[in-house]
């Protein structure tokens, strides 16, 4: 390779200094107000949990595991979320949600995403636009295993200042004040298993439900029935006496399964689905059972079941022996939804002849002809003002029918995505190009997108290949039609679509793309990460593309070149390995990489084919802690879009900036611990990009934005729009001056700009 310095290095530092001197203002720190709203997917991910309300037509809750819970707003046709205002991460996995059966504005939750948060009880009196918050020593399991259990609380028909919570691993908790307060059944005969150790996780008690016949208004409820998830002898207990004593109720279901989800109609009979696992993944076998509580008699009332478990039910309290159960883990044929109207002597599936429109969330075709029905169908809900209408969740979405019965005449049922507001996902990555699309997405589990409209689900999702998760995507600089991305592969391999690729690019910005060949071991074996044994640095490997769009670059163990679209690839010469080079934004030659453990800077003039180490001053002594160790963190070093040379290396130890291709870094201190930047639209009369960052000023994390290269940053989000401080990624966006992208871990990507 030939020496670096023959490129005038410290002559870019010398003619950038002299534009920043002249040209960029000092940036107005005062607060601007920014308008947020979500860019449109459509749901995309898991809703354990649906309840409508009791008393008010057109009112229900969703919850979900990771991104908060949501009330439909029937005037408005939308669901709107209820937890945007939280600072607090652990809000955002609801472990369970409650409609207060006699006051429709009333509405509590059970939070924490898991045993690591505080667990807490929520009421609010106005529908979940505001909280009253009660911390809980007992732990929450709102994103771990038996999420779709339930549901857990409940508020006791005849006084609604009682509640009960079926918890992970205290027993069972009562609340005699409203939720204001809170304390442990101690009559209640299993205490619980205590928390936990390593990733094992407890069903613990799964449900609590009340005998609507009994009782007195204003008076406690005498039967109180409890599920049981945890391996043991009983399924459910009783109590009679309002919670007083309790028994368990014998016979029933076989001791290994767990009780998931109970519902009680008007006549005494309650119906109960286990499952042989807690779910949702994991569960081998299940039943259906049917319990007159009068006579304490079981009876088996199981659909066929080639695999698989049960869990959601859905009791029709119009017409008495009416009901639905779906499965769960039902990978072949897949999952359905059983319907009887005999109290289960017979049944009929509805996936077979169900016609399902998609046309407003296309990414649920897959890249296929049609939607699949359904997997992970742990909520189901049927209206208690509408016996046609039925709704269950999936892994990715809800789906809704208004003609249910439909099936009672051996006719199709038919379904659309009931989603209008909902954008529950974690959002790996994202990238706003100068061109084409306004936004590229990489999810968790639903692969990615290209965004050409905010506000409508995209038709473009990342296909040929699909990836389970999208890791990384990287533009060319100045020839941006050309993108590349990394990912994880679906779990659909071999079927259409799905063919194992982990690296796939694209030359239309993003519209299209075309698997990519990927070299692997020479052994024929994986590289496990030394960093973390969880990332295999082949099938995880991050790919760049150099500013003309000629070259890739990729991230394998010995870090890689292509000139040929992936058909070959040839070593970096000179580079150590389990480096990742960085390419320059505007020179197409030119890439640089650190090395985090020793502190080596190399460059490359010859477009990744050989590198050679430069001198480099100004970097923290020590960045072993600066290197990433899983594949889903942003990388910490970024070349400035349409500066040669231009670098910024976010650090612990602060934010650093170079102007002459890493020869040099300088400390910026603005006041702001920085974890994550990207670039924008530079400010009017200047050339620089906006620097947009999550970071934490004081005791304050959000996303800021700086219009003077870092050196005072101006928060843009507000009190209203917390989304639990769960920030993955943000980008700014080049053609928009003070719009920001940000990716985040359960609410979807959220968008702000100035008011």
């Amino acid at each position: 390779m030939a020496d670096p310095t023959r490129r005038d290095l410290a002559g870019w530092s010398l003619a950038l200094t002299a534009a920043a001197s002249s040209a960029v203002k000092a940036s107005d720190t005062r607060p601007q107000p920014y308008v947020w709203r979500n860019v449109k997917v459509g749901a995309g991910g898991f809703i354990p949990g649906i309840v409508f309300s009791a008393v008010e037509r057109g009112l229900a809750y969703a919850r979900s595991d990771m991104g908060g819970a949501y009330r439909f707003d029937a005037a408005a046709g939308r669901w709107e979320p209820l937890m945007d205002d939280s600072p607090r991460s652990g809000d955002f996995g609801v472990e369970s949600i409650a409609a207060d059966p006699v006051d429709p504005d009333v509405v509590h939750a059970a939070v924490g995403v898991s045993r690591n948060d505080p667990g807490a009880m929520l009421r609010s009196n106005d529908r979940g636009r505001t909280w009253s918050r009660v911390e809980v020593p007992f732990h929450m399991g709102g994103n771990e295993d038996g999420r779709g259990l339930g549901e857990r609380l409940a508020v006791d028909p005849n006084d609604n200042r009682i509640l009960y919570f079926g918890s992970r691993h205290d027993g069972l908790q009562r609340s005699t004040d409203g939720g204001a307060s809170w304390s442990k059944v101690d009559s209640f005969p299993l205490p619980g298993l205590g928390l936990p150790t390593g990733r094992e996780t407890h069903g613990g008690l799964s449900f609590v439900v009340f005998d609507p016949r009994d009782g007195v208004r204003g008076r406690p409820t005498p039967t109180i029935l409890v599920g049981v998830a945890d391996p043991h002898e009983h399924a459910l207990y009783r109590s009679d006496d309002s919670g007083r004593t309790w028994r368990p109720v014998a016979g029933g279901p076989r001791p290994e399964l767990s009780a998931a989800k109970a519902e009680v109609d008007q006549r005494g009979v309650l119906y109960l689905t286990c499952t042989l696992g807690v779910g949702p993944n994991g569960v081998m076998d299940g039943a259906v059972f049917r319990l007159d509580l009068d006579a304490d008699g079981w009876t088996e009332i199981t659909p066929p079941r080639p695999s698989g478990g049960f869990m959601g039910v859905a009791v029709d309290q119009r017409n008495p022996g009416t009901l639905m159960v779906s499965t769960l883990n039902r990978w072949r044929p897949g999952d359905t939804l059983w319907r009887t109207t005999d109290d289960g002597r017979t049944w009929i599936s509805l996936r077979e002849k169900a016609e399902t429109d998609v046309s407003a969330t296309p990414y649920l075709n897959w890249g296929n002809d049609k939607p699949d029905f359904g997997w992970w169908m742990a909520a189901l809900a049927l209206d208690p003002f509408d016996s046609a209408r039925l709704v269950y969740a999936t892994g990715a979405t809800v789906y809704e029918t208004r003609d249910l019965q439909a099936a009672d005449n051996n006719a199709p049922t038919h379904w659309t995505p009931w989603v209008e507001g909902i954008e529950q996902t974690a959002v790996i990555t994202l990238v706003s190009p100068p061109v084409g699309p306004r936004l590229l997405t990489g999810f968790g589990d639903i692969s990615g997108f290209a965004h050409e409209q905010l506000d409508r689900s995209p038709d473009l999702q990342f296909t040929t290949p699909v990836f389970a998760n999208t890791n990384q995507i990287d533009y060319a600089g100045t020839a941006p039609t050309v993108v590349v991305r990394s990912g994880t592969p679906h779990e659909g391999v071999g079927s259409e679509g799905h063919d194992g690729s982990t690296l796939a690019w694209s030359d239309d910005a993003g519209r299209s793309w075309k698997p990519l060949g990927r070299p692997r071991p020479a052994s024929g074996g994986d590289a496990v990460s030394p960093d973390n044994p969880r990332m295999d640095l082949y099938r995880d490997a991050p790919i760049m593309v150099s500013a003309d769009g000629a070259t890739f670059v990729l991230a394998t163990p010995q870090v890689v070149w292509s000139a040929d679209r992936g058909r070959s690839w040839t070593p970096c010469v000179g580079l150590p390995p389990l480096l990742r080079p960085v390419a320059d934004r505007k020179d197409g030659q030119l890439f640089y990489a650190v090395d985090f453990h020793t502190g080596d800077w190399f460059v490359s003039v010859d477009g990744a084919r050989s590198f050679a180490p430069v001198p480099s001053r100004g970097l923290p002594s020590t960045l072993a802690d600066d290197r990433p160790t899983w594949r889903e963190v942003a990388f910490p070093l970024k070349a400035t879009p349409g500066h040669d040379g231009e670098l910024w290396f976010v650090s612990r130890a602060g934010l650093f900036h170079s102007a002459d291709g890493g020869q040099s870094f300088a400390r910026i201190d603005g006041g702001l611990s920085v974890e994550m930047l990207d670039f924008g639209r530079p400010p009017a009369d200047t050339t620089y990009p906006a620097l947009f960052a999550i970071g934490t000023k004081g005791d304050v994390r959000g996303v800021f934005r700086s219009d003077d290269r870092g050196r005072s940053w101006m928060r843009v989000n507000d009190p209203r729009h917390e989304y639990g401080r769960r920030f993955r990624a943000i980008s700014g966006d080049p053609r928009v001056f003070g719009r920001v992208y940000v990716a985040t871990d359960g609410r979807g990507v959220v968008y702000g700009e100035p008011q």
